[in-house]
C-alpha cells in the first residue's frame, strides 16, 4: 500500500471515530444526531466508491476544501486568503457548484469544508447545500452575516455546521478582525444556541493568543455559550512581517496534552490541525486526504498552496484528480512531513512551484 493510500485509510478510520463522537455530543438534539448517523452510513458508502475509483486510477480524497468566494466583509490582519492573488469576477456560478457537488458524490468524497472569503456572501449557497444532505458541510464564517433567514436554514438542514471564527477574548478578536466583531460573534452564539443549532468555533493559534485560546476558562465559557465543536488551526505566516505570530516550540509541544485534557473534560469535539493530521500520517494535502478548490475552480493541493495545473472549468473532477501536479506532490515524502510549525507546502513553495512547472510542461509538451 502506498503512503498516500495508507494516509487515506487512516483518515477514513479517524473520521468514523470522530463522527460517532459527534453523535454522542449531539444526543440532546435528535435531528442533529440523525444527520450524523446518516453521514456515518454515507461515510461507509463513499469509502467503497473511492476504492472503486482508485482501481480505475483516480485517487479521490475523503475531504474537499472549497473556497466559495474570495470576497469578505472583514479585512483581518494576516489573512492568508487575502494575501494570495484573487480572480475577481470568476467565482463558480450556482450551476457550477451543483455540478461539482454531484461529481464529488459520484466519486465518493465524504464531506466538504466551505471556506472563503466569507461563504455567506453567496446567498444562493443555502439552497444548493440543501440538495446534498448526504454530505456534512463545515462552513467557516465570521458570523456577522448569520441572519434570521440563515438560522432558519441551519435549523432545517443539520448537515450544515457553521464554525464561527474567534481569536480569543474581545481585545484579541477585535484587534485582528475589527472593532465590535467579538460582540457580534457572541450575539450569534446566543441566537444559534437559542435555536438549538449545532455549531462550532474556529480558533487560529498564534504565539500571542495561545495562552488565552487554549485556557480552560475560555473553553468552559464557549461550551456554556453552546459551542459543540472546537477547531484549532496553527497560524501559517503567508503575509510578510507576521512571522512573529508563529507558535513557539514549547507551545506546539503542549497542544496534544491540552487536547487530551479538553476531550475528557468538556462535552464537545476537539480537532487541531496539523496535530491530528500528524496522527494519520502527516500532511493530507494534494489528495492524500483533501484537495482545495478555489473560488474560480482551480484544483489546488491546499489553501496554503494556491498553485494549480488544472481547473474544474475545463475538466470534470475525476480528470482533475489525475493532475500531474497533485501526483508529483504525493510522490514527494519531504512534502508530507511534519515541519515544526507552519504548512510544509508553503515553506517549500519554491520546490512546489518547480513541480508545477514540470507538470505543466508534461501536459503541454509543445
Amino acid at each position: 500500500m502506498t503512503p498516500s493510500a495508507l494516509n487515506t485509510r487512516r483518515l477514513s478510520g479517524a473520521l468514523k471515530v470522530f463522527f460517532w463522537n459527534a453523535v454522542r455530543i449531539a444526543l440532546g438534539r435528535p435531528r442533529q444526531a440523525a444527520a450524523f448517523i446518516r453521514f456515518l452510513w454515507w461515510l461507509r458508502k463513499s469509502a467503497r466508491r473511492r476504492a472503486i475509483w482508485k482501481r480505475r486510477g483516480v485517487q479521490v480524497p475523503p475531504i474537499i476544501i472549497y473556497s466559495v468566494t474570495d470576497r469578505c466583509n472583514l479585512a483581518c490582519q494576516g489573512c492568508y486568503a487575502q494575501s494570495f492573488p484573487q480572480d475577481e469576477g470568476t467565482e463558480f456560478s450556482a450551476e457550477d457548484m451543483r455540478r461539482m457537488f454531484k461529481e464529488a458524490r459520484e466519486l465518493g468524497v465524504s464531506f466538504f469544508v466551505l471556506a472563503g472569503g466569507e461563504p455567506l456572501l453567496r446567498p444562493e449557497l443555502a439552497g444548493i447545500l440543501a440538495e446534498f444532505p448526504e454530505f456534512i458541510f463545515l462552513v467557516f464564517t465570521n458570523g456577522l452575516l448569520l441572519t434570521d433567514e440563515w438560522l432558519s436554514v441551519l435549523r432545517r438542514q443539520p448537515h450544515i455546521v457553521p464554525l464561527l471564527s474567534l481569536e480569543g477574548d474581545r481585545d484579541m478578536t477585535d484587534g485582528r478582525r475589527g472593532p465590535g466583531t467579538y460582540d457580534k460573534v457572541q450575539d450569534a452564539f446566543v441566537r444559534l444556541k437559542r435555536r438549538g443549532i449545532f455549531f462550532g468555533t474556529s480558533l487560529t493559534l498564534t504565539r500571542t493568543n495561545f495562552e488565552m485560546v487554549t485556557s480552560a476558562g475560555l473553553t468552559r465559557n464557549l461550551v456554556q455559550a453552546g459551542v459543540k465543536f472546537f477547531l484549532y488551526l496553527e497560524y501559517t505566516p503567508t503575509v510578510e512581517g507576521t512571522e512573529g505570530l508563529v507558535l513557539a516550540p514549547d507551545q506546539r509541544s503542549a497542544v496534544r496534552d491540552i487536547l487530551s485534557s479538553f476531550r475528557t473534560g468538556f462535552p464537545a469535539l476537539f480537532i487541531a490541525v496539523p496535530w491530528d493530521e500528524d496522527d494519520v500520517g502527516g500532511c493530507l494535502a494534494a489528495g492524500r486526504g483533501f484537495i482545495h478548490i478555489s473560488a474560480a475552480g482551480a484544483v489546488e493541493p491546499c489553501p496554503f498552496a494556491p498553485f494549480s495545473d488544472i481547473s474544474l472549468r475545463d475538466k470534470p473532477l475525476r480528470e482533475a484528480l489525475r493532475s500531474n501536479f497533485l501526483n508529483e506532490i504525493r510522490n514527494r515524502p519531504e512534502l508530507g512531513r511534519e515541519t515544526g510549525g507552519g504548512c510544509v507546502l508553503w515553506k517549500e513553495r519554491e520546490l512546489v512551484m518547480s513541480l508545477l512547472k514540470q507538470a505543466k510542461a508534461r501536459s503541454n509538451p509543445d
